[in-house]
């Protein structure tokens, strides 16, 4: 395990103890969905957003608050409705009759994570009022540019079901989330868990066991953790293939490689490495693949799944070191 320090002053094993603590505090109030947490936050550390999706009632709002509540920074959510206008979302300047002059008033997207619930309710036109947010890190409101807090992360959600009615995401947005991860049923354990504690409910309150600044630590802490060249490479054939592949109309972009080699340094310095292993990329590659590519139709006749022909591709490419 490496202790060395970032110039930052953090260490690998603190980075490793800092995010076991969030989850552990997280894990208080939320039964089981570790994996999934833990994905979350290494989306935070990665500087991107994350797409949950799920049925309801699986408890993805409660997670992204309690969330919120461990790593000690400003939280925001946002309903999305058919009637949301994208001033709803990043805010506006408002006349001010005392002093007869407009003054800003920010909407809940100037926050260090902010939930975009069921983001699909609300029209193309709402929904591109993140986009800007997400990949520049600030708003823009009348010609004026404001930069947003840091660290900053989205969290969408948006269910499967009920579709009529809802706007799906365009391709250009949902390429811009790090990882579209879903959220499952709990398992059989896990939901008579659930039920203990909702009959006899404890007294549980989550507290800060980080803060902004050591989040903006950690982040630059996972930056620096060191690939070889051939991991770069085992990274580029996997997404090159998607574009080659017989079953896929649509590819993964260079985009798709840039977020598995950060998130694979953010997934080596978790498990208390200061390099990355051919381990590390597997072990991210359906989150960061499954919403950037589209099969061709014949295939999805056949009943093929995204999942199936990325274990394919991940099969047929050798692994470094094997």
């Amino acid at each position: 395990m490496s202790r060395r320090r970032s110039r930052d002053g953090l260490s690998i094993k603190e980075v490793r103890t800092h995010a076991t603590s969030i989850l552990d505090e997280v894990g208080k109030v939320i039964v089981g969905k570790r994996n999934v947490l833990q994905n979350i936050l290494i989306g935070l550390m990665a500087k991107g957003h994350i797409l949950l999706e799920g049925v309801p009632g699986i408890a993805k709002t409660y997670m992204a608050n309690a969330f919120a509540q461990a790593i000690g920074c400003e939280f925001k959510r946002i309903q999305f409705t058919p009637d949301m206008l994208p001033a709803d979302i990043v805010g506006t300047n408002i006349y001010d009759p005392n002093t007869g002059e407009f003054r800003l008033r920010k909407g809940p997207v100037f926050s260090n994570l902010v939930l975009a619930d069921e983001v699909n309710r609300s029209p193309p036109k709402t929904q591109s009022a993140l986009l800007e947010a997400m990949q520049e890190k600030q708003v823009t409101i009348e010609g004026t540019t404001l930069p947003l807090p840091a660290p900053f992360m989205v969290l969408a959600t948006q269910n499967p079901i009920e579709l009529e009615g809802t706007y799906p995401l365009p391709e250009a947005q949902v390429d811009r989330f790090l990882f579209k991860l879903h959220v499952d049923y709990p398992s059989d354990a896990e939901e008579v868990e659930i039920l203990r504690r909702k009959h006899q409910p404890e007294e549980v309150e989550l507290a800060p066991v980080v803060d902004s600044t050591t989040i903006i630590q950690m982040q630059e802490t996972t930056k620096r953790v060191f690939i070889e060249p051939y991991i770069m490479t085992y990274i580029r054939d996997i997404v090159v293939r998607t574009r080659n592949d017989p079953q896929i109309l649509i590819g993964g972009s260079p985009r798709a490689s840039i977020v598995l080699l950060d998130t694979s340094k953010v997934h080596a310095a978790f498990s208390g490495r200061d390099f990355v292993t051919p381990d590390d990329v597997k072990s991210l590659v359906h989150h960061v693949l499954n919403h950037r590519i589209i099969l061709k139709p014949e295939a999805e006749l056949e009943g093929t799944s995204v999942h199936a022909v990325i274990d394919r591709i991940l099969r047929q490419i050798s692994t470094p070191g094997a």
